[in-house]
């Protein structure tokens, strides 16, 4: 089945206010992309219950960048009341990069089901926000040369394609098992001689972003800004590629 979060976006003066349809659910992933721009000191990522500026928030995420120092607040504010603020010494963020693993274990104070929106302090400069994807295929118009596509994820595992209408011209895919990642085509209905690489640039349930950058004699592929693997083009009919296949995902875009 696919998991995916279905959001609707308006924006205030000082908010990016996303409904999720459905609410969360335990075991669900929420993921926000972006950059928090460099002029600003103080923002918030709130995940609350509703829309309306006075609903209450399950979980408020709040960065400071003052006096030299960088901090983390959170906290809850429930029936018109903030909670006790908990507070760690330094912050994972940093100012107009993404960030690609983190994570703070923060107690329940209202029951998860309850929440349905995600408030984004206009400071941030937002990407996207998704939540975990095992099967998404997303169509778009041909591939070619110079072409690049962005994927963000959780690998768990994951297998990556690239589809023209009779095969795939590249297949992609991290086996944690054997610790390689593996590139091939499939053609007239058979898969070609496998091009293995042992050495995995992923680490099981943490955040990445890998780009698939399209050249005139192969595939150049990086994780996380660094160079990965390539995959000299068995299929050349670049123009007949109109499909990105990916499994154990959470957002891919052109």
């Amino acid at each position: 089945c696919i998991n995916m979060l279905t959001v609707s976006t308006s924006q205030t003066q000082t908010t990016a206010i996303t409904s999720i349809k459905g609410g969360l659910q335990e075991g669900k992933r929420v993921i926000i992309i972006g950059r928090i721009l460099p002029d600003d000191n103080r923002l918030h990522v709130n995940l609350q219950c509703g829309s309306d500026s006075k609903a209450d928030i399950a979980l408020h995420i709040n960065p400071h960048y003052e006096n030299d120092s960088a901090h983390v607040m959170y906290n809850t504010y429930k029936n018109g009341t903030w909670g006790s603020e908990q507070s760690t010494p330094d912050s994972p963020f940093v100012k107009d990069k993404l960030l690609f693993s983190w994570q703070h274990d923060y107690e329940h104070h209202i029951p998860i089901t309850q929440v349905n929106t995600i408030s984004v302090d206009e400071n941030i400069k937002l990407e996207f926000i998704a939540t975990t994807v095992k099967h998404m295929i997303i169509q778009f118009l041909h591939i070619t040369p110079d072409k690049n596509i962005v994927i963000y994820g959780i690998p768990n595992p994951d297998s990556i394609n690239l589809r023209h209408r009779y095969g795939v011209a590249f297949h992609y895919q991290c086996r944690f098992e054997e610790n390689a990642v593996v590139r091939n085509t499939h053609e007239n209905g058979s898969w070609g001689p496998e091009e293995k690489s042992e050495g995995i640039p992923f680490m099981q349930g943490q955040f990445f972003q890998a780009k698939i950058s399209c050249k005139a004699e192969q595939y150049d592929v990086s994780v996380n800004g660094q160079q990965a693997h390539t995959y000299k083009h068995c299929f050349t009919k670049l123009e007949d590629i109109d499909v990105v296949e990916v499994f154990h995902i959470s957002y891919a875009k052109k």
